[in-house]
């Protein structure tokens, strides 16, 4: 560890219930982050494209939607 890391104001497990009950974390790529403001808006826009293999699915279509 280097000596310029302070961890004297850290909390340890602060994230770890978050962690344990399942939470997944998911890095954007900055491109992709841009066209972002909120985190609602990426949970609404994935299951926007959920439903729509889904639909591709039900349909019988194979590939890209």
């Amino acid at each position: 560890m280097r000596s310029e890391y302070d961890f004297t104001e850290g909390v340890r497990g602060k994230h770890a219930a978050r962690y344990a009950s399942g939470t997944n974390v998911v890095v954007l790529d900055p491109d992709v982050a841009d066209q972002f403001r909120t985190e609602e808006e990426v949970n609404d826009t994935l299951r926007a494209v959920a439903r729509l293999l889904l639909v591709a699915k039900k349909r019988g279509r194979r590939g890209t939607v």
